[in-house]
């Protein structure tokens, strides 16, 4: 039964007045007993719910429904504004974009190919990482050639299929859809691709970045690299891994590192050695161990951190020579770090040195901007000066004289920039370069760009791809 004055007299819920008898929290429909959405007459107080699985919901509305006729017609009217507002911002998005991607080049006007990446809802850490590897061509060209997963149960069997939400666990598979995203860049599509289904897997195999707050992107790298290298060494769509590995012949055993089980395309691309001395200062005695590594984390030298511009005269500028000098220096280690001595039985006082062992095929450089203070996770907004071209990484091998002469020349292939003040905030970008030229990918916006507004970012994380032999080079 409904209350009469309910479809005809003003009713109201009673979270937007104050009731002398208990809170709007204790208001329950006097029939179903639902305290969700009760609303109130005004007339003779009685109390229904708003929902329709109820017999006794309320009809917020006259008899003829014309407070129905009114909410249509408004609705239509903001309906209409907002398709028109959202068609003229189409427009100006569309030209802008379309002339931001167009390019001359020999005196014809050739379109940009290069596709941008939705942002999910603070998704920027993500689509930062995954155009940078997308345009590390010998990573990125061997997942193109997977072959596709195919589903192999019901009506969907032997058809290739794109996973949704609704496919359940079973066909999760980060390979595979870190395949189709890779897939959906750069095929000169003038709209935005939406990386939803590669998100729902990160959420089901990465706990830490479910939720839409803003994450680290080198951590998200980290643990996306980890993640492929280790359902790689599975077996992909019936294949085994060393059969994949087979395929491509670029990945010779030599240049295999492994980390964590056997050798995968992300060890073989990223994974270089690093070699850790440790001295006794009591006894001498000395200790080396070898680190595998896909990327190495670079401090700014304290002597820097309050320098922000590069224009700034205050002193020299920071280099990425000066952050990989200090990486790789020879350092006493403080009293919370001391060594365990296996000669003298007992924790001493030690140094420590990092060597480079074996350089990777792409050196990816993490410059730490994120340190915490006593209560704050504080960001160093230091510009650090890098080089586009000719990083020179000799003097920090451990033997360098069992190099080629271009072997340990790098170019920069991408970098990741944070905006903002804090590691929960603020925006990422990439830069990257491809076919020559370079792009800024902000999300959906791929622009093209130069090498002048490059140089002048703030790095967060650099990559350098190993420099094939050629005549000429410019150093460091």
């Amino acid at each position: 039964m409904e209350c009469p004055h309910l479809s005809s007299s003003v009713c109201i819920a009673p979270d937007s007045a104050k009731f002398p008898n208990g809170s709007p929290s204790s208001w329950c429909c006097s029939v179903c007993r639902s305290n969700k959405s009760p609303w109130v007459c005004l007339t003779c107080s009685s109390v229904h719910c708003g929902s329709y699985r109820c017999d006794d919901f309320v009809v917020n509305d006259t008899k003829l429904g014309l407070v129905q006729k009114v909410r249509e017609h408004l609705q239509n009217l903001e309906n209409s504004a907002f398709t028109a507002d959202r068609h003229r911002k189409r427009k100006l998005l569309e030209n802008s974009t379309l002339n931001s991607k167009l390019l001359k080049v020999n005196g014809s006007t050739t379109a940009i190919c290069a596709t941008g990446l939705r942002n999910l809802g603070n998704t920027c850490f993500m689509n930062a990482i995954l155009q940078s590897l997308s345009n590390i061509e010998q990573f990125c060209c061997y997942f193109k050639e997977l072959p596709a997963v195919e589903l192999r149960n019901g009506k969907t069997a032997g058809r290739r299929t794109y996973h949704t939400r609704s496919q359940g666990d079973n066909n999760v598979s980060l390979v595979e859809e870190f395949r189709k995203t890779l897939c959906a860049l750069w095929q000169g599509s003038q709209t935005a691709f939406s990386p939803e289904s590669l998100f729902y897997v990160v959420w089901k195999i990465m706990p830490n970045f479910r939720g839409y707050q803003q994450q680290d992107a080198h951590e998200f790298m980290r643990y996306l690299l980890d993640h492929l290298h280790l359902e790689l060494q599975g077996g992909f769509n019936g294949v085994s891994r060393s059969a994949i590995l087979q395929e491509n012949s670029t990945l010779s055993a030599s240049n295999k590192c492994c980390i964590n089980g056997a050798s995968t395309v992300v060890t073989a691309i990223f994974g270089g050695i690093l070699q850790n001395e440790v001295n006794c200062l009591i006894c001498g005695t000395e200790s080396r161990k070898f680190d595998p590594f896909l990327d190495l984390s670079l401090d700014i030298p304290s002597q820097f951190r309050s320098k922000r511009s590069k224009n700034q005269e205050n002193g020299p500028v920071c280099s990425l020579r000066d952050c990989l000098r200090s990486f790789t220096d020879l350092e006493e280690l403080d009293e919370t770090e001391l060594y365990m001595c296996h000669k003298c039985k007992k924790k001493q006082k030690s140094t420590k040195k990092f060597w480079i062992q074996k350089l990777p095929k792409v050196l990816c450089l993490h410059l730490k901007r994120f340190h915490w203070t006593a209560y704050l996770r504080n960001k160093v907004d230091t510009y650090v000066e890098f080089p586009l071209r000719g990083l020179d990484m000799k003097c920090y091998l451990l033997e360098p004289e069992n190099s080629g002469p271009e072997s340990c020349l790098y170019d920069l292939a991408a970098v990741v920039v944070h905006h903002g003040s804090g590691v929960g905030s603020g925006h990422y970008t990439a830069y990257a370069t491809h076919e020559g030229r370079w792009f800024h990918f902000n999300d959906s916006t791929v622009t093209l760009t130069d090498e002048e507004t490059v140089v002048k970012a703030k790095a967060y994380i650099l990559f350098y791809v190993e420099r094939q032999a050629r005549a000429g080079s410019d150093k460091l």
